[in-house]
């Protein structure tokens, strides 16, 4: 029987360690999203406002009497592992309440259609974050989000690059969670925390969002036809990628921890969010191409080897000029990722129909 006693919280602040991966915060051109054309997509945008209005979830992220246990029992790598985890997930959750809260309120007498669906999807972010801040405090430490939402830097994306970016961190994020929730299901003796059970609801938010930001993308023509945007298609696609298989192969202890190879379970979220950006994007990535995920764990190995630099003694300087070649080598292999040739979405969406 689980043991029950009640660890003592700490009011320890934890402060974000600043790394390529880390999530960023972002901001945009309100007024431009304020005068979007959404009309084209008006009647979907509405009914999924009444979806997101019916919350479906609001009763799912509860604190039950699982949670209410010591976790000294867990070892110190999967405890560190799982903290990484929860840290940046807590983050990423956090950067998006702050830019849906903030379109929200900037855009509100302009579109009022587009604030109120902005706001509820900022109040999903918000309820994330904090179910993931409330977890983290059961290890005695906390973000301050507080001092994160005055201090970060805001990196300014156009609208156009937020609803790409934003579609597929939602899409992706869909399918990291129901992998991992449908992996635990079939292997329970790895779910370690009770945060796990509550995975399966998690990405329904996920991807309701990411459906929001689909109609979004096929409300503005210029988007999804032509060349342009078939460039910025593959463009976000490959970034997102990249960054999805660093991360992973950076976190390879927590995947372990759960039971989890990391490569396979980065190549499968990596396919999955491929094959359903095809319902919005003019072209999808070639992931069969027996160079794509090669690259992407060159890439990888790179990264892991910076990593070693920044942790050792040497100064500053020295690490930069370390870390040049690698760098330069990251660059030429996504580069040389970016001019395979990509398959056309459009086809694959007409000979589906």
């Amino acid at each position: 029987m689980t043991a029950t006693a009640i660890k003592p919280k700490s009011d320890k602040k934890k402060e974000l360690k600043e790394t390529l991966l880390t999530p960023r915060f972002y901001t945009t051109d309100f007024k431009a999203i304020a005068e979007m054309d959404i009309s084209a997509q008006e009647k979907e945008l509405r009914a999924m406002l009444q979806e997101m209005k019916n919350d479906y979830n609001r009763n799912h992220f509860v604190r039950d009497e699982e949670f209410e246990q010591t976790w000294d029992h867990l070892d110190e790598q999967t405890r560190s592992a799982f903290i990484d985890f929860l840290e940046r997930s807590c983050t990423s959750e956090f950067s998006g309440f702050i830019l849906f809260k903030e379109i929200s309120r900037r855009i509100k007498d302009k579109n009022p259609l587009l604030s109120e669906i902005f706001s509820l999807m900022a109040r999903d972010e918000a309820r994330h974050a904090g179910f993931l801040n409330k977890a983290m405090s059961d290890f005695n430490i906390s973000l301050d989000l507080g001092y994160l939402t005055k201090n970060r830097v805001y990196t300014f994306f156009k609208p156009e690059w937020v609803i790409y970016a934003v579609y597929l961190s939602e899409k992706i994020g869909y399918w990291r969670y129901i992998l991992m929730y449908r992996h635990l299901e079939k292997n329970p003796q790895y779910k370690f925390y009770p945060l796990f059970k509550k995975f399966e609801h998690w990405c329904q938010d996920e991807s309701r969002h990411g459906d929001i930001f689909n109609a979004l993308l096929r409300s503005q023509f210029s988007m999804w036809q032509g060349w342009q945007a078939k460039l910025w298609s593959k463009f976000f696609l490959l970034s997102v990628f990249a960054t999805h298989t660093l991360t992973v192969h950076e976190r390879e202890d927590f995947y372990e921890s759960v039971g989890l190879d990391a490569k396979e379970y980065d190549r499968q979220v990596i396919e999955k969010t491929n094959n359903t950006a095809a319902k919005a994007f003019p072209v999808i990535l070639d992931t069969n191409h027996p160079k794509f995920f090669a690259g992407l764990e060159k890439c990888s190995e790179y990264n892991l080897q910076m990593s070693k630099i920044d942790e050792s003694n040497q100064p500053n300087f020295i690490k930069a000029l370390r870390k040049l070649p690698l760098q330069i080598a990251i660059f030429f292999n996504l580069l040389g990722l970016y001019f395979i040739k990509s398959i056309n979405a459009e086809e694959l969406r007409g000979a589906v129909n």
